[in-house]
């Protein structure tokens, strides 16, 4: 009886295994090609490795502080858009809806300058 020669397949599970091994064995100068330039911090590099380093530490704060000031302005609104809302169903009134959007500014200008006065101790 003549049987068919049959073809050898990798199971997908070796080949999941395999497939590091394979990229290990590649030249270091293949995966180094399309990478970006590391960009020096807003303040510059510095002198040394410390002042490096707190040079991207700024960075990392003023980001921070970024994003608490857009989450801030996002509560602002979104709470100002409840309110308008309320007086289409007649459980707010416009003095009320004004009353907030006034506070939320106030309070918005008051987080940016803390927050601006806290970044400048760094």
């Amino acid at each position: 009886m003549h049987t068919p020669p049959t073809t050898f397949r990798v199971p997908s599970r070796i080949a999941a295994l395999l497939a590091p091994l394979v990229l290990l064995g590649l030249p270091p100068s293949a995966f180094a090609q399309g990478l970006p330039t590391m960009e020096d911090p807003s303040r510059g590099q510095g002198s040394g490795l410390m002042q490096t380093l707190q040079n991207y530490g700024y960075d990392i704060v003023m980001l921070i502080a970024l994003l608490v000031v857009a989450s801030m302005f996002v509560g602002v609104c979104y709470h100002a858009y409840t309110r308008y809302s309320e007086i289409h169903t007649g459980r707010a009134t416009w003095g009320q809806f004004g009353l907030t959007v006034a506070v939320g500014a106030i309070l918005l200008v008051v987080g940016i300058w803390l927050l601006t006065k806290a970044t400048g101790v760094l």
